[in-house]
């Protein structure tokens, strides 16, 4: 139970969440059991793409705009403010970012590009908490806002400027890539032994130290950071109450208020990164509408995640991995993906009915039955399928997540100062 003093005190490390969450030795022994089941269809199908250290090097790229966008909807959900302007704020990002980085630089544009999303954050705050305006209100109109504004300052700033247009930036100078020597050749070779299981695991390896950009390092040391921050600091405890019960909070000296402020503006910050990674990392240059629902996906990854940092951080990675498939070897890759979607389906059966419920069972066998019969009479799919893979997925996961989620018990409720005197 949380008392007075752990709210007060900044000396006492509150203990992480109780509820039943995955252990790591688990989490670790999924991952193996995914990767394996993975190699068995690559071997079957010879899609060797699927893992292949240029496919896990350019899914890290897409799943990183994605998890920020997620942080972010975190940061704000678990005070208690549901983000879906998340989407405006990386717009925000997209284009702030661009306009400083081909001024003054890179890191100048990342820097100005994480203030543009902490305006949008702070607005997305001043509606919500001191007006007490809708929270889905309040986003949507901040999308519609950060949308109108780029359209117009885009051509004021970047019209008649050497590579500029009234849709798109002059290119920004990168920021630097890293790949660690001897490993990454390393694991590149291994990957194309064509092994089971080994040469699948280097690929994913081979494909976070292979031209990694310095702001990738710092958007994933970005997840630990914040599961530190909001479960072992009394900081961390007080903005999460807010999130909960907002009234007790109040009544043992919280200023909820704040808290909400700051998780909002940092919420802002870290979508309006997510921005930048986009107008800088994946594309050197603004470009009207790059940031294409990137952030309603990073608000279901969260979701998908169970609003905690590790689980936020799969579901991007799922995201970023079929999101990449758009780009290299699409339908040859999805195709095969389909015979791994039928052995999932049918593993996920038989643990229904081993759960006793015969009749999710019946109906998920079913699927897989179906989804087996798709990949046996076909040899690729239709590239709009593979277009529309990565928000299939995003709707799938969200489903079969549904019954297991848990949201702080006061996301998106109104509050007023005092409410509890």
């Amino acid at each position: 139970m949380t008392t007075v003093t752990d709210l007060n005190q900044p000396t006492l490390q509150p203990a992480a969440p109780r509820s039943r969450r995955m252990t790591l030795p688990v989490l670790l022994l999924v991952i193996a059991g995914a990767l394996a089941l993975t190699s068995i269809v690559r071997i079957i199908t010879g899609a060797d793409g699927i893992t292949n250290v240029s496919q896990m090097s350019t899914a890290l790229q897409l799943a990183i705009p994605i998890g920020l966008a997620g942080l972010g909807g975190l940061w704000a959900e678990r005070a208690g403010v549901v983000n879906i302007g998340l989407e405006g704020m990386m717009i925000l990002g997209t284009w702030f970012g661009a306009w400083a980085g081909y001024q003054w630089g890179p890191w100048t544009g990342v820097l100005v590009g994480i203030i543009g999303g902490c305006v949008g954050g702070l607005l997305h705050a001043i509606v919500t908490v001191t007006f007490n305006v809708n929270h889905i209100v309040s986003g949507v109109a901040i999308n519609i806002l950060a949308l109108g504004a780029t359209r117009y300052l885009a051509p004021l700033a970047f019209e008649g400027t050497q590579g500029g247009s009234a849709k798109q930036s002059p290119p920004v100078e990168s920021l630097g890539n890293f790949t660690v020597p001897g490993l990454s050749d390393g694991l590149a070779d291994l990957n194309d032994k064509g092994w089971f299981f080994l040469s699948d695991v280097a690929g994913l390896l081979g494909g976070l130290v292979t031209n990694v950009s310095w702001l990738t390092l710092i958007a994933v040391a970005l997840i630990p950071a914040t599961w530190w921050i909001l479960w072992r600091t009394a900081f961390g405890l007080r903005l999460r109450s807010c999130g909960e019960n907002p009234v007790a909070a109040e009544s043992l000296g919280v200023n909820v208020y704040k808290y909400k402020y700051l998780a909002v503006i940092i919420s802002g910050g870290l979508a309006g990164l997510g921005g930048v990674f986009l107008s800088i990392v994946a594309n050197p240059f603004y470009l009207e509408g790059q940031v294409s629902g990137r952030g309603y996906i990073g608000l279901a990854a969260m979701i998908f995640g169970n609003w905690m940092p590790g689980g936020l951080a799969i579901g991007a990675g799922l995201f970023g991995y079929t999101d990449s498939l758009n780009l290299r070897g699409g339908a040859a890759n999805v195709h095969a993906l389909l015979l791994l979607g039928a052995i999932l389906l049918v593993i996920g059966a038989i643990w229904l009915v081993v759960k006793k419920k015969y009749v999710p069972a019946v109906i998920t066998l079913a699927v897989g039955a179906l989804v087996f019969t798709w990949y046996s009479l076909t040899d690729e799919v239709p590239n709009q399928v593979v277009s529309a893979t990565p928000y299939v997925i995003t709707l799938l996961v969200l489903s079969l997540s549904a019954q297991r989620l848990r949201m702080p018990k006061a996301d998106g409720m109104p509050y007023r100062r005092g409410q509890g005197k």
